[in-house]
């Protein structure tokens, strides 16, 4: 029932700034946002090397597809990651806020 999708983007402000358009949008209950990381990847071809920022974003199942679409309209990247981790197991508790905060109860 529950998703955690975890995003790189490129900087805390831009982390930001999506994290609040999901909250607003109500497609998200929390974004955790680890401010820098450092990634290397390749890239049509070519090894890079950049500084990111990562959000874990919590939702609804039923709420990913939605959450995909509207990061990928926002979001800088030509192609963001974008990886869902489904949630087999939780708090109860946790879950019952996720579930208030998305409007659900």
């Amino acid at each position: 029932m529950y998703s955690m999708i975890y995003v790189t983007t490129s900087s805390i402000l831009e982390s930001k700034k999506i994290a609040r358009k999901l909250i607003e949008e109500k497609i998200a209950a929390c974004v955790n946002i680890v401010p820098t990381i450092d990634s290397i990847y390749l890239w049509k071809g070519e090894i890079e090397e950049d500084s990111e920022s990562i959000m874990f974003i919590k939702t609804r199942n039923e709420f990913v597809e939605t959450l995909i679409k509207r990061i990928e309209e926002i979001h800088s990247y030509e192609i963001p990651c974008i990886l869902e981790f489904k949630v087999d197991n939780g708090s109860e508790n946790y879950f019952r806020w996720i579930d208030s905060e998305i409007g659900l109860i």
